[in-house]
């Protein structure tokens, strides 16, 4: 998540830097619910 992003990165100002250009033109998708890989391996095996 990209709230957990300035505690990775350490320094606030670096990070605000980094997610605006990340950021900036994009569009955001948070995705919730189990992972697809874990049902599908599920089956699998």
């Amino acid at each position: 998540p990209v709230q957990g992003w300035y505690d990775i990165i350490g320094e606030k100002t670096i990070a605000d830097a980094i997610l605006d250009r990340l950021i900036h033109n994009s569009h955001r998708i948070e995705l919730s619910g189990e992972s697809m890989r874990k049902k599908r391996s599920k089956n699998i095996g």
